[in-house]
């Protein structure tokens, strides 16, 4: 019996020490998961032992190696704004009452011709136009805004993904796409200014060509145009999303991180 008795003191020891690391783990959610820089910047902070939640249009892949991974995922529809509601409303109940350390608006679409090439501001159609800024720019406004209070008791950090596009005329990425990551840089600088007060600091990164699934063949012609003569990698760009959420950054708020090798000179 004496052993019964101890092994149940264990187990609820056991138990009890797993729920303080839990709730002292810190929790960050990223939309735009499933690959390139959205898979890098899991990877990163799971090395780092944050919990993770992932949110795609796609259900969670094999492929994604981290823990708690398809458990952590919730699918959603950037698109749809009913179903980015639900998704947040989902996203709440999961972190049921903790905090939310780090919010990583990475995911954006950025649509082409039939033949490959960019959709200048003539051929796209306006239906295009505002599925692009739905996804790239009012979700990451709606996910910011239905998980303030739990960003509010981290304080959390916040991250959009802009582009190097939102700067000036990009020989491969649309002109919907474009607006949409200029418009969220701005949208960066207001969100810092009203949610400074809470303690939330609200950053982003610019990334210019990445080597990732989405990059244009043709970006090869580009290599020459970049100072360091190469592309980057999704890790570096995961490297510096995570230098925006962590203790190190603690003062820095509003600011645009460009993460292209020189390419914006």
């Amino acid at each position: 019996m004496a052993s019964q008795e101890h092994l149940l003191a264990t187990a609820e020891k056991n138990r009890r020490t797993h729920d303080r690391r839990k709730q002292e783990r810190k929790t960050m959610i990223l939309t735009g998961a499933s690959r390139g820089i959205g898979h890098a910047t899991v990877k990163r902070f799971s090395a780092a032992g944050w919990r993770v939640i992932t949110c795609s249009r796609q259900p969670f892949s094999e492929n994604c190696p981290w823990e708690a991974g398809e458990e952590d995922h919730i699918q959603v529809d950037l698109s749809d704004a009913a179903d980015t509601d639900r998704a947040i409303a989902e996203m709440s109940t999961r972190l049921d009452g903790g905090t939310l350390d780090a919010l990583i608006n990475n995911a954006a679409i950025s649509p082409k011709a039939e033949d490959g090439n960019r959709l200048g501001s003539l051929e796209t159609g306006l239906e295009a136009w505002h599925e692009v800024f739905q996804v790239n720019f009012y979700a990451p406004l709606m996910l910011a805004r239905g998980l303030m209070e739990e960003l509010k008791r981290g304080p959390g950090a916040i991250v959009n993904v802009t582009s190097i596009a939102g700067g000036r005329v990009h020989p491969f990425a649309g002109s919907a796409y474009a607006t949409s990551k200029a418009a969220l840089a701005s949208l960066t600088r207001e969100m810092a200014a009203d949610f400074g007060p809470s303690g939330v600091r609200v950053n982003a990164i610019a990334p210019g060509e990445i080597e990732t699934p989405i990059l244009s063949p043709q970006a090869s012609g580009m290599v020459d145009d970049i100072p360091m003569r190469r592309f980057g990698q999704p890790a570096e760009v995961a490297s510096a999303i995570y230098f925006l959420c962590a203790d190190t950054s603690s003062y820095i708020t509003g600011g645009e991180l460009h993460v292209n090798g020189g390419q914006h000179v």
